[in-house]
């Protein structure tokens, strides 16, 4: 019925819009002006909140039907984003007819002025921007990176950049519209959300250009360096702290935007009011200060020249794009320092400086709060204050100030997580802290099976976990996600089995457990057939090109076990294993000059390799 019904409505749309006349143009307008709508709903409460009850349905006519079957459409919008992205969804999402709606209508805007059967295409440039922000979000809600959508991002953003990547092309398109400054902004914010993309799937010096234009575009100058000061209230001796300094080049802030700063000190004063960081109680958690107190003045740091040495102030007021631009350093420290302790202190004075200004949006303080919780629940002297700051932001989310008009700027300029990926994050911070049964409450309402399904054999309670998922079997038996987690607690491959059929062969999850599954048994020609197929749906599952390289290396296909390691060195250049192997295809091929190349990579990352033969190396360097 669901697929029925959206065929319909895509004649429908065809339709409204036939046929192409002066007319034309205002009717995809309206059309584009609703998806924005339907995709804002859609991110009012799944991203920014306040969450608020509309109906879940985006069609007048559908409403009085949703208390009647409304959960077998959802469960269709899952199986569809599923269908088109090898991937389960993050949790569970409200208004997942929203998105697959404003999917719909911006696709069809931006399709008919590109076939050029309307005039003025630049009267909807921004269609790519919003269209890519679009399949971004879908990302975002699903559980593995995904090919497909990756390979539409980087057309849509192509077509961004070239349309708002420069100044003169966003003053020529909009002209006498824009205030001043607001093209240095926009221009930042796009190459800003360009980075976003790049540094989710991975590729991060490509990201770190995107960032660097948008610092550029922002007019804003940093760089970090050491001043002597005190990090805890019992500390004596002051030492040096890393300290971020920021100072902007351009005159950014007297972009006559006047509105702009009335709308950053009121969402600044309500968010900070609502994620209560200046309660006693947050502050009375944890003897460690939130920022540094550096020392005053010049007799106290000592004799050094510096500025900076000698106590200076150290932040300026700074716009939300320019914080916004700062915290994005924190994604580049995460993806290419390595998952330490150290990491974490790298980000510090980032997280630091945009903690001292007065005026903040409400989502670049959650950004810069969520990406300071992280860091202090690694420590056992913050995990506390930690814990209550999740508490804190997590309730921010559902309160009903800042409205939402003050929560969406520079939402799509911050990697903020999803609100179920949030809630997910505090049950796992909840399950570290020993507090597993309000974990429990958590990642069953967000319907996160193996969340669940480890919560209960922490407690030893399996039997249980598998009593909750056929409870929910029954009432929803074609959710591939739960065939699959009751796969998983029961090792039977059956399940598994079942969750193909129920998603028509694209559940990319089952066929990757049923190849674990046949490789677990020795069945190496089955499970390589089988991560063949999953890697077919998602080409960027991490470790499976790797996995179907060793497969296909058991059952002797050493093309597809070639092919299945050089793509796993691709995208993992860092994997020493991955590269031992290809060698080791290499040696078995008598390819001798690419089996040295790939153990010279190997022994970059790993001690200890295969152990070829003396004569191996002989014959390489005859």
């Amino acid at each position: 019925i669901s697929e029925q019904f959206y065929l319909e409505l895509n004649k429908n749309l065809d339709a409204f819009l036939l046929p192409y006349d002066s007319n034309s143009p205002s009717r995809a307008f309206l059309l584009f002006c609703v998806g924005v709508a339907a995709f804002l709903a859609f991110t009012q409460n799944n991203l920014t909140g306040p969450y608020v009850s509309v109906p879940s349905f985006p069609f007048v006519f559908m409403r009085g039907k949703e208390s009647n079957g409304m959960e077998k459409w959802n469960v269709w919008a899952r199986n569809h984003f599923m269908s088109t992205t090898g991937s389960d969804l993050r949790g569970k999402f409200s208004l997942l007819q929203y998105i697959v709606y404003a999917k719909m209508l911006f696709t069809k805007v931006k399709n008919i002025f590109l076939e050029g059967k309307v005039d003025s295409f630049t009267g909807l440039r921004s269609t790519s921007l919003w269209l890519s922000r679009l399949v971004l979000l879908q990302q975002r809600l699903s559980e593995e990176h995904t090919s497909a959508l990756y390979e539409s991002l980087q057309v849509l953003m192509a077509e961004t950049l070239n349309h708002f990547g420069k100044v003169e092309n966003i003053e020529s398109y909009w002209s006498t519209w824009l205030r001043e400054g607001e093209s240095s902004s926009l221009v930042s914010m796009v190459h800003l959300e360009s980075g976003i993309i790049e540094n989710i799937y991975g590729r991060v010096d490509q990201s770190r250009k995107y960032f660097d234009t948008a610092e550029e575009a922002s007019g804003l100058q940093f760089s970090v360096t050491g001043v002597l000061g005190v990090r805890t209230l019992d500390q004596v001796d002051a030492l040096a702290q890393r300290v971020l300094f920021a100072n902007t080049v351009t005159p950014i802030c007297v972009i006559g935007s006047r509105r702009s700063c009335e709308l950053q000190s009121s969402a600044s004063k309500l968010g900070e009011d609502n994620l209560g960081l200046g309660s006693d109680e947050i502050h009375k958690a944890s003897n460690v200060l939130m920022v540094p107190k550096l020392l005053e003045n010049k007799k106290d740091a000592g004799n050094g020249d510096n500025g900076a040495q000698n106590g200076e102030d150290t932040s300026i007021s700074l716009l939300a794009i320019q914080q916004a631009v700062i915290l994005s350093r924190c994604l580049i420290i995460e993806k290419k320092a390595r998952d330490d302790e150290m990491q974490r202190w790298d980000m510090a004075p980032f997280i630091e400086a945009v903690d001292a200004q007065e005026l903040s949006y409400f989502i670049i303080q959650c950004f810069c709060n969520i990406l300071r919780i992280r860091w202090e629940s690694s420590r056992n002297r913050t995990k506390e204050r930690a814990l209550l700051m999740m508490d804190k932001l997590v309730q921010s989310i559902y309160e009903s100030f800042p409205r939402a008009a003050q929560r969406i700027p520079c939402s799509f300029g911050v990697y903020f997580p999803t609100i179920p990926a949030l809630r997910k994050e505090y049950g796992e911070l909840l399950v570290r802290c020993g507090m597993i049964g309000d974990a429990l409450k958590i990642f069953e309402d967000l319907e996160l099976w193996d969340n669940l399904i480890h919560c209960y054999c922490l407690l030893e309670k399996k039997a249980v976990a598998i009593e909750l998922i056929k409870a929910r079997l029954c009432e929803l038996p074609n959710d591939p996600r739960l065939w699959c987690s009751l796969g998983d607690v029961t090792n039977n491959d059956a399940y598994y089995e079942k969750a193909l059929e129920v998603s028509n062969n694209r559940s990319a999850r089952a066929k990757r457990s049923l190849a674990r599954s046949a490789y677990n048994r020795g069945d190496y020609e089955t499970s390589k057939t089988f991560w063949e197929s999953a890697m077919a749906l998602n080409s960027l599952f991490p470790d499976g090109w790797f996995a179907l390289g060793a497969a296909a290396l058991k059952a002797r296909d050493m093309e597809k076990a070639l092919e299945g390691f050089q793509r796993a060195v691709q995208l993992d250049p860092d994997n020493g294993e991955a590269w031992n192997n290809l060698a080791c295809v290499h040696m078995i091929k008598k390819r001798n000059k690419e089996a040295f190349i790939s153990f010279t990579e190997a022994l970059k990352f790993r001690y200890v390799i295969f152990p070829p033969s003396t004569s191996f190396y002989t014959e390489i360097h005859c």
